[in-house]
């Protein structure tokens, strides 16, 4: 019924390029190839009349209204599965390669059952590379690709901002140094790039941090003349690494508050002792799912907003006066 419906559709459509409405009569056509005027306004008369006085615009119109069917290499070529190189697969492995990068996913994404039926849904004849091919492949690719385009960033300015530190990661027993970039371009528009993530092996000597930091700075081609401040911690390896190095630097004023609120204020015998009780408190409740839910309990039983106590990180002062402050929402 439905293949019949649209044949008519067709046939209609394509009868009409020799047929106008008359205009005298809305219920009847005229030829426009001359002859018939008048013609019943339904489309088998049309049809018939054109196969009776136009024998050359007939097989025109039959020819124009066959439904035309795909070849058998056309249907096969639709359910086989792209190659590799072809250009829409390049395109799409492009585009997983970067989702995984900008999204922070793990490579192991393309093998996520969810995943592969999404892009199933969406190309059906892409075949997903597997985790390996996108690790030795595809990632080196991509970060050859960035790195090329912020050497290009780079060229647009003689004159460069850093921010370096030294920490180890919590997952690894790794230690790492940072070179964060920040420049402003021709533009007047302001820049910035992380250069470097790099592994730190050994001593974190003043010698060791200086070589490192040059090293860093020549895999970009930033001369030291170029560089315009460093932004480093107050450590004295650092210190003396930029001196070392002949860098000028600053340090940070976060860290140098930090440094001044806990010598002035948390070094006090009373504070610290009430710090020490308010991570206690916290403590017990992070560590508990029972007692932060009898405490859930009670602040609805008083008509107080559900909150959650706040942990503190010993290394910044906010945070330990957002634990106090949680703690006294809830005295």
């Amino acid at each position: 019924s439905e293949r019949g419906e649209g044949e008519a559709r067709r046939n209609m459509s394509a009868v009409w390029n020799y047929f106008k409405v008359n205009e005298d009569d809305k219920t009847k056509a005229d030829c426009k190839l001359g002859g018939s005027k008048g013609c019943a306004f339904n489309t088998s008369n049309l049809i018939k009349h054109l196969k009776s006085q136009h024998d050359n615009e007939y097989k025109e119109f039959t020819h124009a209204s066959k439904p035309t069917q795909p070849t058998l290499q056309q249907t096969l070529a639709r359910r086989e599965k792209m190659s590799r190189d072809n250009p829409r697969a390049v395109k799409i492995t492009q585009a997983i390669i970067e989702y995984i990068a900008l999204s922070d996913q793990p490579l192991s994404e393309v093998e996520n059952v969810g995943f592969l039926r999404l892009l199933h849904v969406l190309e059906p004849r892409y075949d997903v590379p597997g985790r390996r091919y996108m690790t030795d492949t595809e990632l080196p690719k991509l970060h050859d690709s960035v790195k090329k385009h912020i050497h290009s960033l780079l060229q647009t300015s003689s004159a460069f901002s850093f921010t370096t530190d030294i920490w180890t990661s919590s997952v690894s027993p790794v230690s790492l140094i940072s070179l964060n970039c920040q420049w402003i371009d021709e533009s007047f528009t302001p820049q910035r790039a992380v250069l470097h993530a790099k592994q730190f092996r050994g001593s974190h000597t003043s010698q060791a941090i200086a070589h490192v930091f040059e090293e860093m700075l020549q895999t970009w081609g930033i001369p030291k003349t170029s560089v315009h401040v460093v932004l480093r911690d107050n450590a004295k390896n650092m210190i003396k690494a930029m001196n070392d190095a002949g860098l000028p630097s600053l340090p940070c004023v976060a860290h140098t508050l930090q440094l001044a609120v806990h010598e002035g204020l948390l070094a006090q015998r009373s504070i610290a002792d009430a710090i020490a009780v308010g991570r206690k408190i916290v403590g017990h409740f992070k560590h508990s799912a029972l007692a932060y839910s009898r405490l859930e309990d009670i602040q609805g039983q008083l008509n107080q907003p559900i909150k959650r106590l706040q942990q503190d990180v010993q290394t910044r002062w906010n945070s330990t006066y957002y634990m106090l402050q949680s703690l006294i929402e809830q005295k």
